[in-house]
């Protein structure tokens, strides 16, 4: 823009000055046009890229608030679709469990009655010498503690009948261990439901890690027997009850080291004696089932039973959850999982004891491969 004249100056002061009274509009125009710069806008029709341009932009910001509206719609959609159709075939999945199972539990039911359990597995290749199964304490609605004693008891007459000498039930908070008096009491009576009065019913033993076993009192010892009666054979059957709590893994590791460390500040123990044999003998030594003794004090003929690591642990829920278990009593262990037939078709989770789940497991141990690898 170039400099304004001296001559175009004035007019323009005395035009102000004056109030615009001096200049005309056309005149002041005319004053100030060979002042301004040449026009540089264009119309629509001489320039179309530039008309373009506002609505390009209006279509950039319309598709960057449809893409995420649309792109989260069809997230949702393929969520629900896969949660859709694994929820039928999960519920499928449970009623055809629970349909199956059902009717193997009408086929094969014990009727309280050891004849019929002992059908049911007279065929099997094998029985496990040691059983242990893992339950949870129940809610009050639920029944609670009788609830879980009714079980453990159900568990006992059915492992007896079964030819099983040790049972060891596994409860995480070890609540069973504070009532050993009552749930033996309760076993026994189940016990005599089963099999019948002494001396048909087997005799019985509760015991727990670092607590006196709980033994029928009065009785002649479980592995010699006078013939009775009848004739028949005198030797009563007999079954251990092991109870075992998270304490029994946790608590037992810490006390060993803690009494190790103790032993070797002291010096009755060299710290190169303390190797994983040892460890492995004491841990064994806290589970350890003696044979009773006769009373001339001479121990019984007979296999010597030891709570060491079970043959078979079922886990009465719908899905393998140890809870604590103590891990160095299960490591060559066969684990049978109840699966659905734990809970009912709506999924609750339920861990019901039932005698079909404690028949499948003993199929399932009898018809399993055992590879001991080094």
């Amino acid at each position: 823009m170039a400099p304004f004249n001296e001559k175009d100056t004035k007019l323009y002061r005395n035009d102000v000055a004056s109030g615009g009274r001096t200049l005309s509009a056309s005149e002041r125009e005319r004053l100030l046009q060979s002042y301004l710069p040449a026009p540089t806008s264009h119309t629509p029709e001489t320039n179309p890229q530039s008309a373009s341009q506002p609505a390009r932009r209006k279509s950039r910001g319309h598709k960057r608030r449809v893409r995420p509206f649309l792109k989260a719609k069809l997230h949702f959609v393929i969520f629900f679709l896969i949660q859709l159709v694994f929820g039928i075939y999960i519920r499928l999945r449970q009623i055809y469990h629970a349909t199956v199972y059902r009717l193997l539990a009408i086929r094969h039911y014990h009727h309280r009655t050891p004849e019929y359990i002992q059908r049911d597995v007279q065929n099997l290749d094998r029985i496990p010498e040691h059983l242990s199964v893992i339950l949870k304490f129940k809610t009050e609605e639920d029944g609670g503690l009788e609830a879980l004693m009714d079980e453990v008891a159900e568990l006992c007459a059915w492992s007896a009948a079964a030819g099983i000498p040790l049972l060891s039930v596994y409860e995480r908070s070890g609540i069973l261990k504070t009532y050993m008096s009552p749930l033996q009491e309760l076993v026994r009576q189940k016990l005599v439901s089963y099999f019948g009065p002494p001396p048909v019913a087997p005799s019985l033993r509760v015991f727990a890690p670092n607590h006196p076993s709980i033994s029928p009192s009065r009785t002649p010892s479980p592995h010699i027997q006078p013939q009775l009666a009848d004739g028949s054979d005198g030797r009563r059957p007999h079954l251990d009850l092991f109870l075992l709590s998270a304490t029994d893994g946790r608590d037992t590791l810490v006390d060993l080291t803690r009494t190790l460390a103790e032993m070797a500040q002291a010096h009755k123990i060299d710290p190169k004696d303390i190797t994983s044999n040892l460890i492995n003998a004491e841990i064994s030594a806290t589970t350890a089932v003696h044979s009773p003794r006769t009373q001339n004090g001479h121990k019984p003929a007979g296999k010597e039973v030891e709570a060491g690591e079970p043959d078979l642990v079922i886990v009465f829920g719908p899905t393998v959850k140890l809870d604590g278990y103590p891990p160095w009593q299960i490591r060559l262990s066969e684990i049978y999982c109840v699966g659905d037939s734990g809970g009912d078709v709506s999924g609750s989770g339920s861990t019901r004891v039932e005698y079909q789940a404690f028949l499948r497991a003993l199929w399932r141990y009898a018809g399993a491969k055992f590879n001991f690898g080094r």
